[in-house]
């Protein structure tokens, strides 16, 4: 019996070390720290979004200050980041185009109205043009400039507002995200 609980316990400490390193290489391209002109921000937590059993891409959320608390980074007027990197082939422009606009509809309970112009100018001018495998996004706000969207390094778009910024990172992060399991990474939990 003992040497049964041993071996069990082997195998459980084995499986777990296999989806650690698995789940290392699963976010490359997710750095630790994220430095937005004089800002630092550090890595808050970070996972992959799946859809089925395919891997789609690799989010990681940036803070100035680490946070497990979902609707307070919402709400804050200060610097953050999203930094999402598309692993999969499957990823298009029409697919993320239509993930997007599920994801204000949920973070906002379905009221997009206000923010419409916004969520328009994201998707016809963030994500516009072929996506790859390997392609890096950056969303980072500021008080100052709004949510500015870089993809592969190069501005793209930058849109004002509170309220906008609000359900952009609510996307990840509201009572209905993207991914449950995803949103508990990006919040280190």
């Amino acid at each position: 019996m003992q040497k049964s609980i041993r071996l069990f316990s082997i195998s459980l400490f084995a499986i777990a070390l296999f989806f650690t390193s698995f789940s290392a290489n699963a976010l490359s391209g997710i750095p630790t720290e994220y430095k937005f002109g004089n800002d630092l921000l550090v890595l808050n937590g970070a996972g992959t979004r799946t859809k089925f059993v395919i891997s789609v891409y690799n989010a990681g959320l940036f803070l100035k200050k680490k946070s497990s608390d979902a609707n307070q980074i919402i709400k804050a007027n200060e610097i953050m980041a999203i930094r999402l990197k598309v692993v999969s082939g499957f990823v298009s422009s029409e697919k993320m185009k239509a993930a997007l606009n599920e994801g204000f509809k949920n973070a906002t309970g379905g009221n997009t109205t206000p923010i419409q112009a916004q969520i328009d100018q994201l998707i016809t001018k963030g994500f516009a043009g072929e996506i790859k495998k390997g392609d890096v996004f950056d969303i980072v706000y500021t008080p100052a400039a709004g949510s500015l969207v870089a993809k592969n390094s190069k501005t793209v778009t930058t849109i004002k507002g509170l309220p906008f910024k609000q359900a952009l990172f609510g996307i990840w992060l509201s009572a209905k995200p993207a991914q449950e399991s995803l949103k508990k990474q990006m919040l280190g939990q």
